[in-house]
């Protein structure tokens, strides 16, 4: 894992290297670090395949905010997770979502760019920016927060 640290661009075979996230719920498709260790741009290309579709709504689909929230967070899981030593001995817990807002309504067919920000990290506790674009659009928006665990 340690020449992860040197890498900027990440392809899903790397995010998987990385989060223990496995599909259907693996919610980033590649990572690009702007500053080491401080931001990154994520990407998910939205696509009609997403089991979430399904039922949300058939006839006019609609990405959960739910599931927005969670790509949040997995982005800013790797942003830490591959800096540490050994990534798969730790885990990210969401701890707090604060200001979540959805702008606009992401859809089949988006590339949805996921910008992550480290705003502070202390002790085990991490606190983020995140925003989401489609094209030049925001479409949601979150501060959260999360811990660093040891993973069982």
């Amino acid at each position: 894992m340690g020449n992860f640290k040197k890498k900027k661009v990440f392809s899903i075979k790397d995010i998987l290297k990385v989060l223990p996230h496995r599909y259907p719920f693996i919610l980033i498709d590649k990572v690009k670090i702007k500053n080491l260790g401080n931001d990154l741009i994520a990407q998910k290309n939205i696509t009609i395949n997403e089991p979430c579709f399904q039922g949300h709504f058939p006839n006019q689909p609609v990405l959960p905010g739910v599931l927005t929230i969670e790509m949040m967070a997995q982005a800013g899981s790797f942003l830490i997770l591959s800096q540490v030593e050994n990534p798969l001995e730790k885990n990210m817990f969401f701890s707090s979502v604060e200001n979540a807002k959805f702008k606009k309504p992401i859809v089949p067919g988006d590339i949805l760019k996921i910008h992550i920000k480290l705003i502070k990290k202390r002790l085990g506790l991490c606190k983020f920016k995140g925003q989401c674009f489609v094209k030049s659009d925001l479409v949601a928006c979150s501060n959260f927060s999360a811990n660093i665990v040891d993973r069982i």
